[in-house]
């Protein structure tokens, strides 16, 4: 039988030379130290650790190489060996070289003890963790930096396990939500903050999917200081197969910012005298309105206006559009959309069955057969209706044209009067 299938047999010297060979060829530095911390041997791993020649090492201490301010916790650590306490310990420190340059390491020690349980000596394996602990300040920084930028800002992070499908934020996030002793929100707790009618613009779907790679969405978020709102940036994650892996987002509160952009918006489509929507207005939120069962675009036009200002001068002419306003807006429904195109003219869209457009053009007429008080003046000013229903949308100036041409029949039939059309689109399929 060959002696080398009973490792347990092997010779004192075979084990030795076993050692040997490891210690001397190890990838990382290896230091056999005495009781008195004095290095006994060390490879050559270690010796350029140390940056200490290896024929200069033997006797020389550890503490003489060790970084004064990590030399306490090492020493601490090393007497409780001696105690008996431990059989050993890792530490974190940093060993200064003869050029005062520093290398970080990461130490572990074991305790060699002879028969009677004394330690004879320690064996230390030393890792240079340089890179890793510059690669830990360097994100300590950016993370400080981070917070610093986040302390400006209202909001948190937040982040989201794909696998897992767990949803947390961060303790700044929900500190923002619920104040200072807030817990962190699971997905579930954080859309019930979400205002119910901007729930799909927080949806992660197309992330969780990976259709997409990053989005930005806003939303409404009740808050301790009530609802604001965020600006909520999205980043997905992949694994090395390129599956969704994780997802990390940011939100922001941005609400000063959304008020004057609203207010921008409501300037650039308002006419400023009356309040009601200008052409602009009128274009954007027709392209918003929800699905009808169809819409009525009604051209409206005052009979006698022109009379005022002549007689009373412009500023009665304002007088007496700013009451119409007043009126148009009385003679629709909250949701129906009221334009100023020009002049006396105005624009009016009703959603719903031909009859709700009809009758929203009656009751401008009957509105506006009312005296108008200018001063100690009253003035007589009527209205003319055109009104067209359309089953689906289509073009709004088009829509506006055909209302503009019963308008005129109207006109001629008499003014002060409506007339209404329809024009229907005939489906060529039947799922049209």
């Amino acid at each position: 039988m060959n002696p080398d299938d009973h490792p347990l047999e092997e010779s004192a010297e075979s084990r030795l030379s076993l050692f040997d060979f490891a210690f001397e060829h190890a990838p990382i530095g290896i230091a056999m130290v005495d009781v008195h911390g004095r290095i006994m041997r060390g490879n050559d791993a270690f010796s350029k650790l140390v940056g200490i020649a290896r024929t200069n090492l033997r006797g020389t201490p550890f503490a003489a190489f060790t970084h004064p301010d990590d030399l306490e916790a090492d020493l601490t650590l090393f007497k409780e060996v001696l105690a008996g306490r431990r059989d050993g310990y890792s530490i974190e420190k940093r060993y200064v070289r003869p050029n005062g340059s520093l290398v970080d390491v990461l130490i572990h020690v074991a305790a060699m003890r002879n028969a009677a349980g004394s330690v004879a000596r320690f064996l230390s394996q030393i890792e240079d963790i340089s890179l890793h602990k510059q690669h830990e300040r360097e994100l300590a920084e950016k993370a400080a930096q981070l917070e610093l930028a986040m302390e400006a800002v209202r909001g948190g992070f937040w982040h989201m396990d794909v696998p897992s499908n767990t949803f947390e934020t961060s303790d700044r996030l929900a500190e923002f939500i619920g104040g200072p002793e807030a817990a962190r929100l699971d997905l579930r707790r954080y859309l019930e903050k979400v205002n119910p009618d901007d729930l799909s613009a927080a949806d992660l779907e197309p992330l969780l999917q990976g259709t997409v790679d990053q989005s930005v969405a806003e939303y409404r978020l009740d808050t301790l200081a009530g609802e604001k709102w965020m600006r909520c940036d999205r980043r997905l994650l992949r694994d090395a197969d390129g599956r969704p892996r994780r997802i990390v987002g940011v939100a922001i509160d941005f609400t000063e910012e959304h008020r004057r952009l609203e207010a921008t918006r409501h300037h650039s489509e308002t006419d400023q005298l009356t309040g009601l929507l200008n052409r602009r207005g009128l274009v954007n939120h027709f392209r918003q309105l929800p699905l009808s069962q169809g819409w009525s675009v009604a051209a409206v036009d005052l009979d006698g206006f022109k009379g005022v200002n002549d007689t009373y001068g412009h500023s009665a002419g304002d007088e007496v559009l700013v009451e119409t306003a007043r009126r148009l807006l009385r003679s629709v429904r909250e949701t129906d959309l009221v334009c100023r195109r020009g002049g006396d003219e105005f624009l009016l869209v009703t959603a719903g069955r031909p009859e709700a457009g009809e009758g929203t053009a009656e009751r401008v007429v009957d509105a506006m057969r009312a005296p108008i008080a200018i001063g100690e003046a009253v003035v007589e000013v009527r209205a003319t209706v055109g009104v067209i229903w359309t089953d689906r949308k289509s073009d709004l100036e088009d829509l506006a044209a055909q209302a503009d041409r019963l308008l005129y029949q109207a006109k001629m039939a008499g003014k002060d009067q409506w007339r209404a059309g329809r024009t229907q689109t005939v489906s060529r399929h039947p799922s049209d």
